[in-house]
């Protein structure tokens, strides 16, 4: 298993709720898949350089995880589906 870290910016109209949702799927996700979350990093409600999707504000998640490559690719395909979550960008971490 390697380590990585995403990034997810949510949509900055979405309730607390819905940011609780989109971190409990991506850690259903990687539990699944037989990997681990070690931290989850809210950065909160930031304003954009420009629009993305019409939209000025978004909310930022860094979370850190360890997980197969396979799951990997599950993780980006429920994330572009997610329609609350506006982008999303996945790193492998170097120590």
């Amino acid at each position: 298993m390697r380590e990585y870290e995403i990034m997810v910016i949510v949509d900055g109209s979405a309730e607390e709720a819905q940011v609780e949702a989109v971190v409990e799927r991506i850690t259903e996700i990687l539990t699944t898949g037989g990997g681990e979350v070690s931290n989850v990093d809210r950065w909160g409600k930031r304003r954009f350089a420009y629009e993305i999707d019409h939209k000025t504000e978004g909310i930022y998640l860094v979370v850190q995880f360890t997980a197969e490559s396979e799951t990997l690719g599950e993780l980006e395909r429920v994330l572009s589906l997610a329609d609350e979550v506006i982008r999303h960008k996945v790193m492998s971490r170097v120590a």
